[in-house]
């Protein structure tokens, strides 16, 4: 064959599911390149055996110390380089699965037969998810994201060098902006938790770094390269101000103040996220949490427009007047066994208190009954297609009540709707809310999704430093895990089982930008690069100020594709924002 790149070797086994290659001296094999190898069977005719590079070697054939390698270069002693390439199978076509013989050609995939290796050619609906290693677009099946055969999204990496925020930005981008969602996508929404700085406060707005190389990039992948077009975003109240101005600083319009009326609070029995934190199930006092919630449904009565509630004939309007009336009643013999339950001791009344008194401080600016109530303050994803909300200003017990309180009114309002669209929900962190061990209101409302969301049509799209520290049961019910940057200690871990030994390695070396991408229907990680986003990442590279408009339109992906050729400087040549020494998220 005159294309091909080498044989199959005779000196080594091939197997069905694993091969070796002996590259010709004018060619190469890289990892991640797409290989593809036929024999001819007998009463079958051709067939395909396609695979993916796993791990390359050199070595001097003929060569038996170390030392022969300066004898080689001599002249002295005669040996001849040889590279090896193993590749592993990821399709064999047809489902004949005998090994490739050892002298048959391989060759590198491209066009149909790399889509055929890779089962593009199966996917009905097809979402672009970056570039491979030769420069090709690659796919996700979106029946593994929409729920018809799967759903859910795992993204692993070290924090500030992984690009988990970017990337999963930029999936969001290629799932509404591909046309992969048809009819429905006017339907469908995403609801992003932002807890790193304004950072996300810019997603409407072109990013000044958009340049002509890498719309090309985008039209290569068919997306437009454009910021996000429907985009709400919510930030907490600026500490005492009577105004409920949004706690932001880099973006002052555009972004609604959000809090919760005291009269929620009660109504909704909202107290059980306040004990948000993990903690160990045999811990009575939260038997007091269920019982002074619904006591506080029971009696606390609206009082006016601003959400404060009477209770007992007392008028409150400040969270830490309420933890002192619980506070009271739980103190007094009298009236504890009514608030916390009977056969309530006060020790265990006591370490309810400690922890209420607790959370006085980081939750006192979301739970309001002193500020007029307004439509805009709700946290809702029916009037944008993305909803930011920004936590980056709250303490940490304040952005686990936050995340709670918000999933599970979406949950709920998502499971009235029906099926029909999807609520794609994009968590940070998430080994935060939903650890291994303990649990959690928030965890039990994350465990739901990952077990159920797929059926209601909620998406989790979670991204964490550390998958050995997530819940089992939600990596698990992930379809598609992705992978980027990973600590040395982190990437022998049996959650990253899916990755073959050479990936393992690479994860600890790779660049920001490049991830592997897993997902069912191809047994091999996809090695992939995705472009800097076109959407600003930081009030820096705003096009325009983020107060005065919409910034002029950018130029759309042309009609003609472009065509990168392999060995382009994209592989060799980082976008410029992943080079600066603070990544962009």
């Amino acid at each position: 064959m005159s294309d091909a790149v080498g044989l199959v070797v005779g000196t080594e086994d091939s197997t069905p599911l694993k091969f070796a290659v002996a590259v010709a001296s004018d060619a190469y094999l890289q990892l991640d390149d797409v290989v593809v190898t036929q024999r001819e069977i007998p009463g079958v005719g051709p067939v395909m055996t396609s695979g993916i590079v796993t791990e390359v070697r050199s070595r001097h054939e003929g060569a038996s110390f170390g030392s022969d390698v300066f004898l080689i270069a001599d002249g002295v002693l005669p040996a001849q380089v040889q590279e090896i390439a193993e590749i592993t199978t990821t399709r064999v076509d047809p489902e004949v699965y005998v090994p490739p013989r050892p002298g048959e050609a391989a060759r590198r995939a491209e066009g149909e037969e790399r889509a055929r290796a890779l089962y593009f050619d199966q996917m009905q609906k097809k979402v672009p998810v970056g570039l491979g290693r030769d420069g090709a677009p690659v796919y996700l099946n979106l029946e593994f994201l929409n729920g018809v055969r799967g759903a859910h999204v795992s993204i692993s990496g070290i924090s500030g060098v992984a690009t988990k925020t970017s990337f999963a930005l930029w999936l969001l981008h290629s799932i509404f902006r591909s046309g992969v969602l048809g009819g429905g996508g006017r339907n469908s929404k995403a609801l992003v938790f932002s807890v790193k700085g304004e950072d996300l406060l810019f997603l409407d707005k072109q990013n000044t770094r958009l340049d002509d190389r890498l719309r090309e990039d985008y039209a290569l992948l068919g997306l437009p390269a454009a910021p996000f077009e429907s985009v709400g975003f919510f930030a907490p109240p600026t500490p005492q101000d009577p105004t409920a101005r949004p706690y932001v600083s880099g973006r002052t319009s555009g972004v609604n103040a959000f809090w919760w009326t005291l009269a929620e609070f009660c109504a909704d029995g909202l107290l059980p996220y306040v004990f948000a934190d993990i903690e160990d199930e045999r811990n009575q006092y939260t038997m007091v949490v269920h019982n002074v919630a619904s006591k506080l449904a029971r009696e606390a009565e609206p009082a006016g427009v601003d959400g404060a509630v009477t209770l007992e004939g007392r008028t409150i309007r400040t969270y830490d007047a309420l933890v002192d009336f619980v506070v009271e009643k739980l103190s007094d013999d009298s009236t504890r066994s009514t608030w916390a339950g009977p056969a309530i001791g006060q020790g265990t009344a006591n370490a309810f208190i400690r922890r209420l008194i607790s959370s006085v401080r980081p939750l006192k600016e979301i739970l309001r009954g002193d500020l007029t109530k307004n439509d805009s303050r709700r946290v809702s994803t029916e009037n944008a297609q993305i909803t930011v909300v920004d936590l980056h200003q709250l303490q940490e017990r304040a952005q686990r009540f936050v995340v709670g309180v918000v999933l599970a009114a979406e949950t709920a309002r998502k499971e009235a709707a029906g099926p029909g669209s999807l609520l794609f929900t994009m968590i940070d962190e998430l080994n935060k809310y939903a650890p291994r061990e303990g649990n959690s209101p928030i965890k039990d409302t994350l465990l739901d999704i990952a077990e159920r969301g797929r059926s209601l049509g909620i998406i989790l799209i979670g991204a964490q430093q550390t998958a050995s520290e997530v819940e089992r049961r939600i990596i698990s019910n992930s379809s598609i895990k992705v992978v980027g940057r990973l600590d040395p200690a982190e990437a022998g871990r049996p959650e990253y089982g899916f990755l073959p030994p050479s990936q393992r390695q690479r994860a600890t070396l790779v660049k920001p930008g490049t991830m592997f991408v897993a997902q069912p229907e191809i047994p091999v990680p996809l090695a992939v690069e995705f472009p800097f986003p076109a959407w600003a990442t930081r009030l820096s590279e705003c096009a325009t100020h983020p107060d005065a408009g919409a910034p002029p339109a950018s130029a759309s992906a042309s009609a003609t594709p472009a065509v990168r050729k392999p060995g382009s400087d994209v592989f060799t040549r980082l976008p410029p924002a992943f080079e600066d020494e603070e990544p962009p998220f």
